[in-house]
């Protein structure tokens, strides 16, 4: 999947001679936790937070605090140069930005201009769609040899019981190179029949297990 199916289009932004207070407006007004700050050409110029607004605005428990902080300009406060992806970068290299670099929201910027945001939300629901948890479906996990062509012989056998694949998933098995660990997420109420086929071919089930109490 791509950025470009997953962004929100619909962007709030402020230009970076607006104040602090406007942009506790919109952060309230649309709940939103994070604003791109772009010049008059739409371009990507910093970012601000809620948490940045919130730390430079004054304590409402301090009643003779001046509330002059918030006529500041939002240029004082917002974070630059700012991190961007294209519409076109693959979700996976983007979630990798997102951890290696902590970020809760990313601006999605085609021609040098802003087309779109990403947040932390938006990459969680992805990998619920990716991983087929959004459907009704039974989760097995098959230990398999690291070798060519295996994830399609364990895929048969769900074919001849004519069960849907919803999703799959293939990870490193502990810290042994000769195994992989496949994720099938399957469309049955009943998988034992299946679950039985692979055992009964030799292949070792992560999960279910009989100590498990499923099978």
């Amino acid at each position: 999947m791509i950025v470009e199916n997953m962004m929100k289009t619909d962007v709030i932004t402020l230009q970076p001679s607006a104040t602090i207070a406007e942009a506790l407006h919109l952060l309230q007004k649309h709940r939103i936790r994070h604003i791109p700050i772009v010049d008059d050409q739409g371009q990507v110029v910093g970012i601000v937070s809620d948490r940045d607004v919130r730390d430079a605005s004054p304590s409402i428990f301090d009643k003779d605090t001046n509330q002059v902080q918030l006529n500041h300009k939002i240029e004082s406060i917002m974070s630059h140069p700012v991190i961007t992806v294209h519409p076109l970068d693959f979700v996976e290299e983007i979630a990798k930005i997102f951890y290696d670099e902590a970020f809760a929201c990313v601006p999605v910027v085609k021609n040098n201009k802003l087309v779109g945001i990403i947040t932390e939300k938006d990459l969680l629901y992805t990998l619920i769609q990716l991983t087929g948890t959004h459907v009704q479906s039974s989760h097995i996990e098959v230990k398999v040899p690291d070798r060519p062509g295996i994830l399609p012989e364990v895929a048969a056998y769900f074919g001849k019981r004519k069960i849907n694949i919803v999703s799959v998933l293939i990870y490193p098995y502990d810290d042994d190179q000769h195994y992989k660990t496949l994720v099938f997420r399957v469309q049955t109420m009943n998988p034992l029949p299946v679950i039985a086929d692979l055992i009964n071919a030799g292949f070792e089930l992560i999960w279910p297990q009989e100590n498990q109490g499923i099978l």
